[in-house]
């Protein structure tokens, strides 16, 4: 499957304020993706939309209806809407790679598209608990996913051992990092020499091991990307082989939804979420690389500095347990051998849910073909995604490579 071409909104709009809705959010990318991709809306043969919390967020369901209600070129044009949590993306362009696999299509519109800043705060984190086992874990509280991601922190450091700082590295990295995109939700956001310790005024304590900065943001945002089959390329000669990228891997589980289950899982397991580490390999083993140290960058899901941290070890940076070394020796930083989330990450590019795995794929397809601006790292052929939903309960990865002239 080959990407053409998407794009983002600016990832520091709140759209509420603003007054507008998922019409204007969803009709803003679309136009935009088309028109990266050179491509008429007339050559789109399915739609594929990731969307987590529409209804609970703004009453809105029924969003695979969206780009044909703003578009009148996708009348009729088939749709879907897909959930998985803050996989959501990920699935829409699972679906749309099936879809052109199948040799059912041949161009797919994958978008993936979230209103977050409609209620207060403390609202949204409650609902976003949905995604949890709902009445049956992180009961009564309204931050579900801080508290859930302070127990992976607390299991990490029951089996191995985890120093809280080697977590505000990987927050302070992501945040810098983050001042380099220009869709970044905190790229002019002001931080102290504070802001990355355990300075509870600066860098105030959430639950547990987790603090303020350790955290990812409500975030408004869609993107979106337009994929399609090598038959479409073949009648189609004018698209630049530079413009476009291919998806060589990919790897697709879910387990489970509580937390515990996972836990206890993988009691006698070296990785405290084995299914992270299958799909990383299911992706790799399709696109024909024998380890994690083939690619040259990798966007990863911090939704959480600790998110990020299970997934070092997880990708096989490290033995299971030793994320920390990746950290340390500066493995991980956009001058690394391998730089992990060189356009600041879900902490600090935003984390509009369904939106996010969309998004993942479309820093992919920038960094292959050289279009990542101001953030781009030297000499990229490969780059992997790693996209979770839940505590770990839906996990996706992809792996994207450049298409050799």
């Amino acid at each position: 499957m080959y990407i053409l071409g998407g794009a983002q909104t600016d990832f520091a709009v709140n759209w509420h304020r603003a007054g507008l809705g998922f019409d204007a959010l969803i009709g803003g990318v679309l136009d935009q993706a088309l028109e990266a991709a050179g491509l008429a809306a007339s050559a789109i043969e399915v739609i594929h939309v990731g969307n987590a919390f529409g209804q609970l967020f703004t009453g809105q369901g029924h969003l695979g209806g969206m780009p044909a209600t703003v578009h009148p070129g996708l009348w009729g044009v088939p749709a879907a809407r897909h959930e998985a949590a803050c996989a959501s993306g990920s699935m829409a362009a699972l679906a749309a790679m099936a879809d052109l696999e199948s040799g059912r299509y041949d161009c797919a519109l994958v978008l993936g598209a979230e209103l977050e800043k409609t209620v207060p705060g403390a609202q949204a984190a409650a609902y976003m608990g949905a995604a949890a086992w709902a009445g049956h874990e992180a009961e009564g509280t309204d931050l579900v996913w801080p508290t859930q991601f302070a127990a992976i922190a607390c299991e990490y450091d029951r089996r191995y051992g985890l120093d809280p700082a080697h977590l505000r590295a990987i927050s302070e990295l992501n945040i810098t990092n983050a001042r380099l995109n220009p869709y970044a939700q905190t790229r002019d956001w002001t931080y102290t020499d504070d802001s990355f310790t355990d300075d509870d005024a600066a860098n105030p304590p959430v639950v547990g091991k987790l603090r303020r900065q350790d955290c990812s943001q409500m975030t408004d945002g869609a993107a979106a990307v337009i994929l399609v089959s090598d038959r479409f390329l073949k009648q189609h000669s004018d698209f630049r082989t530079s413009d476009t990228a291919v998806i060589s891997g990919w790897g697709h589980r879910t387990v489970g939804l509580p937390l515990d289950a996972k836990f206890r899982a993988s009691a006698e397991d070296p990785y405290v979420f084995p299914h992270v580490r299958t799909a990383v390999l299911d992706a790799l083993t399709r696109a024909g690389l024998p380890d994690i140290h083939q690619l040259d960058g990798v966007d990863v899901h911090d939704c959480f500095s600790m998110s990020e941290y299970v997934a070092i070890d997880h990708l096989g940076l490290t033995a299971p347990g030793e994320s920390w070394k990746a950290v340390e020796s500066g493995t991980i930083a956009r001058d690394g051998s391998l730089p992990i989330n060189p356009g600041g990450g879900l902490i600090g590019i935003g984390h509009p849910v369904g939106a996010t795995g969309v998004r993942m794929l479309l820093d992919a397809y920038k960094q292959v073909t050289g279009r990542a601006g101001d953030y781009q790292l030297p000499d990229v052929t490969r780059y992997g995604t790693v996209n979770i939903g839940g505590s770990t309960t839906t996990v996706a990865s992809f792996v994207v490579e450049s298409v050799a002239d």
